[in-house]
């Protein structure tokens, strides 16, 4: 593919509001696909915000009422915020397009990002984004005083972490030894082109994750590269490593058309 050009919209004191990236990820995607720019990738921190994708139950919201945007991503509820470096790849794709191909590249490149800062992360099967991978499930700490093989997160279908104290809250999976996403993955993909993209938690206040379900997962949580690293850890320093990880793979990437699986006759 061509070369791919990058855009640092804002960070920190000048975070860009959702909103407005929206329109601007809009405008980025109508001018590629009259190809009048390259692939683009628009880079920034967002001030604190709920942002909703189209699969997401009402039961997933925050409990007290908290603005939530609805966006036209895949997807469930997420956060962003401060700490969080996000991602909006803005790429012409051959057609039929593979989705599940992008965001393999996309995680791809996010996995190299954290090996390169002593983080081991991984993909788990059916569910998107980057991961740390928790222990074994015989070896984890019991919840509440429970075996974890009567995890009511698992069993009960009104049970509703967010009620029920610190130990089931998403930001302290890693105390319960649980699998944690350190970078989610939404996207959208029109007329051949794609949108939204990924946040890899730098350094936030995971509590945040807290008022909601975090991608409608109930049995796993939140990390960040910090919280697993043991220091601190800064979008600034971590901005040119995602940038030259999404070059790599973006730009060395063989894209192909979706295989259409032929009917029988």
């Amino acid at each position: 593919m061509s070369e791919l050009r990058f855009v640092r919209l804002g960070f920190g004191a000048d975070a860009v509001e959702y909103r407005e990236a929206w329109d601007e990820q809009r405008r980025v995607h109508a001018a590629r696909f009259a190809d009048e720019i390259p692939d683009t990738v628009l880079l920034l921190e967002h001030p604190p915000v709920y942002t909703a994708g189209r699969r997401t139950a009402e039961n997933e919201r925050p409990l007290d009422g908290t603005p939530v945007v609805d966006v036209d991503r895949g997807g469930k509820i997420t956060w962003h915020g401060p700490g969080q470096l996000v991602g909006y790849p803005i790429q012409k794709l051959p057609r039929p397009v593979d989705v599940v191909a992008h965001v393999r590249r996309l995680e791809e490149a996010l996995i190299r990002t954290c090996a390169e800062f002593g983080l081991e992360t991984t993909r788990i099967e059916g569910r998107s984004g980057v991961w740390v991978l928790g222990d074994p499930v015989e070896r984890r700490p019991s919840l509440g005083g429970l075996s974890l093989d009567f995890d009511p997160r698992l069993h009960d279908e009104e049970f509703d972490p967010r009620l029920n104290g610190p130990e089931y809250a998403p930001s302290n999976a890693g105390q319960r030894r649980e699998d944690r996403k350190v970078a989610a993955i939404g996207i959208r993909v029109a007329k051949g082109v794609t949108m939204h993209g990924f946040a890899l938690n730098v350094n936030p206040d995971n509590a945040w994750f807290d008022r909601i379900i975090p991608c409608g997962i109930r049995d796993a949580g939140v990390t960040s590269l910090a919280n697993e690293l043991g220091r601190d850890v800064t979008v600034e320093e971590v901005t040119p490593v995602v940038e030259r990880h999404l070059r790599d793979v973006l730009e060395n990437a063989e894209l192909k058309p979706r295989e259409i699986e032929k009917t029988p006759a």
